[in-house]
């Protein structure tokens, strides 16, 4: 397939804030190329480029969930914010974020779709947020944070799924003091401890709670101990837990750590540890190719195999790549199934996520690289997309169909004698598929001037109108109206 991408220049990888986890700094950084919108000039995000012009369609209408973000706090020209964008690669919603906005996707919360996200401070691991669930409107239906001795927004960025029983795994870091001799520190240290939770959503009280502690001794990190840490101002950040997933359908939990090259799988009751996959104290012989390092988002998927993002690098130890392992747990075995390697020699030091689709097709979001792929089963690449905003935490493809509560919008201009000029958006709005244009003396004095095709995430028309009132309207396929608005005047 060959590659025609425009390295859209700006916003790439400056010096992330994430322990231990780093990317090439571009003092020289041009501002890329963004959209802009008549209808909302206070939106101009970041375009991007597809290699092949668009996503397969095999799967349906499915639209990309990205949430690019800034590196760095004096970084100015990073667009930060979550998108969604259609199979072309053209905007559906957006959202500018003052704050950091994390792990953008499509749930299931009380048997309806949900649109999630993590807000909050996020200089992990001292971060402090909690999870944004919407509905269908963009309506904002709960937030969700740790539960028990936790303040409810201590929630780290890194896990936010919702289950089927409408409880959600979080992840949380607090400082506790701890032994280091053993990785040349004090006796008398201090680390982040790692936190997982499965919480209740509508009560906010944890089901299930695990202490790294308990069962990873800070002898089997696999980061460094640098000078200065390891103190209660600056503790040792040991093992960066960063995913939780479902395991054996339902009755485990399985835990991926950063910092000790390992996924730990938990009894979803007692919290007790069943085994270790990779690490200091792996349980399981690694096959060739097998082994892992600074992991994120370990899965088990339907087929038994268990999938994740190795990262591989920060320090770099090898490629970066998607991975699928059959995980033998009678015999103590994890033998490589199919790897999804990174398209050119692209090293993620942080981040990224594998998603596995209903045909089987595999996306990957490339974490501290601005690329999201997507690979059949067998591991060919079929698409590659990438974006500017310096990172992105995890990348998604979903099908989503939502209808704002907000109407549309829509400005008039006149670019020559004679001519007005309609412009005509609906940030979020799914289902649009024409324009229908009316005007008149009055409200009730209006005549259709036009029907246009939605062309994108704003449709202009020229039109010559009956009156000084101009409305639109947003119609669906079989021409129903889903929602109007008066067209005022774009200033600025």
């Amino acid at each position: 397939m060959a590659m025609m991408r425009t390295l859209l220049a700006g916003l790439a990888a400056t010096a992330l804030l994430l322990t231990g986890c780093t990317s090439d700094a571009d003092d020289d950084v041009e501002i890329a190329e963004r959209w802009d919108f008549h209808t909302r000039p206070d939106l101009a995000p970041p375009k991007v480029d597809i290699d092949s012009g668009a996503f397969p369609d095999d799967n349906g209408d499915l639209k990309t969930f990205l949430a690019p973000k800034g590196q760095t706090k004096t970084d100015d020209k990073s667009w930060v914010g979550g998108l969604i964008l259609d199979a072309a690669g053209d905007p559906v919603w957006v959202r500018e974020n003052s704050g950091t906005l994390w792990d953008l996707r499509v749930q299931e919360y009380q048997d309806q779709p949900v649109l999630t996200w993590w807000e909050g401070l996020a200089e992990t691991p001292h971060t402090a947020g909690e999870v944004v669930v919407l509905n269908s409107s963009y309506e904002e239906i709960a937030r969700v944070g740790m539960g028990g001795e936790l303040a409810k927004d201590t929630s780290d960025l890194h896990e936010t799924t919702i289950t089927d029983d409408d409880t959600m795994f979080l992840l949380s870091y607090v400082k506790t003091q701890a032994d280091l001799s053993e990785i040349g520190g004090d006796d008398d240290g201090w680390v982040w401890e790692g936190v997982a939770q499965e919480v209740d959503i509508a009560t906010g009280e944890p089901l299930v709670e695990w202490r790294s502690l308990d069962d990873v001794p800070v002898e089997q990190t696999e980061a460094e101990l640098k000078d200065g840490e390891g103190t209660k101002d600056e503790p040792f950040d040991y093992i960066h837990l960063n995913s939780v997933s479902e395991d054996d359908d339902g009755s485990a939990l399985l835990v991926s750590a950063r910092n000790t090259h390992a996924v730990y799988q938990l009894d979803r009751k007692t919290a007790e540890l069943n085994w270790v996959l990779g690490g200091k104290a792996s349980d399981f012989e690694m096959g060739q190719g097998a082994t892992f390092a600074w992991q994120h988002d370990a899965q088990r998927r339907a087929d038994g195999t268990l999938t994740l993002f190795d990262n591989h690098a920060a320090p770099r130890l090898g490629d970066t790549r998607g991975l699928r392992l059959d995980v033998d747990e009678k015999h103590r075995r994890a033998e490589v199934v199919t790897e999804y390697p990174a398209p050119d020699d692209r090293s993620s030091g942080s981040q990224g996520n594998l998603q596995e689709l209903d045909n089987g097709n595999v996306v990957i979001g490339w974490g501290s690289q601005p690329y999201v792929s997507e690979f059949s089963e067998d591991g060919k690449l079929l698409t590659d997309l990438t974006f500017t905003g310096g990172s992105n935490y995890r990348a998604y493809r979903f099908d989503w169909h939502a209808q704002p509560s907000a109407p549309p919008t829509a400005t008039k201009s006149e670019p020559r004698a004679g001519v007005t000029r309609i412009h005509m958006s609906w940030n979020g709005a799914t289902e649009v598929a024409s324009w229908r244009i009316l005007s008149g003396d009055g409200e009730d004095q209006l005549v259709e001037n036009a029907e246009v095709e939605r062309t994108g995430f704003e449709t202009a028309a020229d039109i010559t109108p009956h009156g000084s009132t101009i409305v639109v309207e947003a119609l669906d396929a079989e021409g129903k109206s889903l929602g109007s608005t008066r067209v005022g005047t774009r200033t600025g």
